[in-house]
């Protein structure tokens, strides 16, 4: 079993302005641990998780992979979420490198077909459009749960940008929940882009049932 990473070195201040890792955030390194054989079999070079918060999953895949081994990248439009990651990583010595961006537009250019590993935790909860662009124009924690009609529309915006991101043996882990309609993610994207998926996991945590998709060539 593969150690939960330790977030010791964080407060109920961090907390206060970054999401605090939940059911959800369990659910995607649970799916992570039981495919981490695979994962260790691409040798990744490169992993990129889009909205890190503490850097608790970044931090999951250093575990697996080797910190050594890899680049991990991590972006996040809270700036408090990318201090926080770097402290965990720094905590659990894995090298992660914090990036303030908007899901993955000021990396698309760079990291044509190269990411091996790509992990997201998406704002998954249906809210009003003024409370989604709040969320992001504010930058705040409401960032990492504000996710508009249906809870997709940040979601949506990033499902565009994966295949262009992923290497020829890229995986990509996402999470999602019933509402948000997880027959039409995996239509939309063997549709539009042929890219193949599973649901590797799925559990109910109070009201939410949980699923964590894997999407690949």
């Amino acid at each position: 079993m593969i150690p939960t990473p330790d977030l010791s070195h964080l407060t109920k201040d961090d907390y206060n302005t970054v999401y605090e890792p939940a059911e959800d955030t369990f659910a995607l390194l649970d799916a992570l641990e039981a495919d981490a054989d695979a994962i260790r079999g691409l040798s990744p070079r490169i992993c990129l998780e889009i909205g890190s918060g503490t850097g608790v999953v970044s931090s999951f895949l250093g575990q697996i992979i080797g910190p050594s081994n890899a680049l991990f990248l991590c972006t996040d439009i809270n700036e408090h979420a990318t201090t926080c990651t770097a402290r965990t990583g720094s905590q659990n010595k894995t090298p992660l490198e914090p990036l303030l961006a908007s899901l993955a537009h000021s990396l698309t250019s760079r990291l044509t077909n190269a990411v091996d590993v790509l992990v997201f935790n998406p704002p998954y909860v249906p809210t009003c459009d003024s409370e989604l662009d709040d969320a992001q124009r504010d930058a705040n924690i409401a960032g990492s749960w504000a996710g508009g009609a249906d809870g997709m529309q940040v979601t949506d915006a990033f499902l565009r940008l994966v295949d262009g991101l992923l290497s020829p043996r890229g995986r990509f882990y996402l999470v999602t929940v019933k509402q948000n309609g997880v027959p039409k993610i995996r239509e939309f994207m063997l549709e539009a882009y042929s890219l193949q998926s599973e649901i590797v996991l799925q559990r109910k945590a109070g009201r939410e049932h949980l699923f964590v998709l894997r999407i690949a060539r």
